[in-house]
């Protein structure tokens, strides 16, 4: 492992400590109270690490030797520094039977459109009361793959920052803004706030009963696109103050897409249509 690593915090047993970090892997009350949440998995860790993520702490196997990567990451943090028993790390990775050896607690940034930057060429992607962390999290990655500038979600919804999520992102929670909003008027506030700057964003909504096919419809102007909610799609409310509601031609048995598939779908066309023109 080469040099020693600067000495940090001990954790050996179910302390106050373990049990607040165990915590914010089920409770999103307390991840919301205490600002943090867990990062799990190699990439993710590494593009935290690489976008320059608030971490409060890094958590690493103090009973093996680490890698060349875990040591790096652990000796030039900033952040904490907590050595912890094997057992204990695999229960915070969730992977008993194979414990990683370093894990991440990151801070939760506020929920600013601030964060998002809004450009001539604006892509931006609503998720309406998404109930399944893991589709955030893959649509997440989708917005990241795609180019789109941040992605908002609205409602009543599953937590952006539950370990489910952050491990569909594989790390693009880190690189693409992610912002929370209670309610669709939030949003709207937002977009006619750009609108009146300059930037004229359309809102297209996606739903089986659209008026017309993604593919006829313009997305190569500042878009931003809104997915609705995986059983129920789009509310009423997003359905009355869409510019347009665009569909997703299907056959076969299927009679819908899953959110995250219809996402990824519309993100693409948006891309096809700015490569070629609509």
């Amino acid at each position: 492992m080469g040099r020693s690593l600067p000495r940090g915090i001990q954790v050996s047993a179910r302390n106050a400590r373990f049990q607040q970090w165990q915590a914010l892997l089920t409770n999103r009350q307390k991840r919301q109270r205490a600002g943090e949440f867990l990062v799990q998995g190699v990439r993710p860790v590494t593009l935290a690490v690489q976008h320059g993520w608030p971490l409060r702490a890094l958590i690493y196997d103090g009973e093996r030797p680490l890698s060349r990567w875990a040591a790096e990451i652990v000796r030039d943090a900033t952040a904490e520094r907590v050595a912890m028993t094997t057992k204990l790390l695999g229960e915070l990775g969730e992977k008993p039977e194979e414990p990683p050896e370093l894990l991440a607690v990151a801070g939760i940034p506020p929920d600013d459109y601030g964060r998002i930057d809004v450009r001539a060429g604006f892509l931006g992607l609503v998720l309406d009361r998404p109930a399944s962390p893991g589709n955030i999290g893959t649509l997440i990655r989708c917005a990241d793959a795609f180019g789109a500038a941040g992605v908002i979600v609205t409602g009543h919804a599953a937590d952006p920052y539950d370990p489910k999520s952050v491990r569909a992102s594989t790390g693009s929670l880190f690189s693409v803004p992610v912002v929370r909003e209670p309610a669709a008027q939030g949003v709207l506030n937002w977009v006619n706030s750009l609108r009146e700057g300059g930037v004229s964003v359309a809102v297209a909504g996606t739903d089986e009963h659209g008026t017309a096919d993604i593919s006829g419809y313009d997305l190569t102007g500042p878009v931003l696109i809104v997915i609705g909610n995986e059983t129920t799609g789009l509310s009423a409310g997003w359905r009355e103050s869409c510019d347009a509601l665009v569909r997703i031609p299907i056959g076969g048995s299927a009679s819908s897409l899953n959110a995250a598939n219809a996402g990824a779908i519309a993100l693409y066309e948006a891309v096809r249509q700015r490569a070629v023109g609509p």
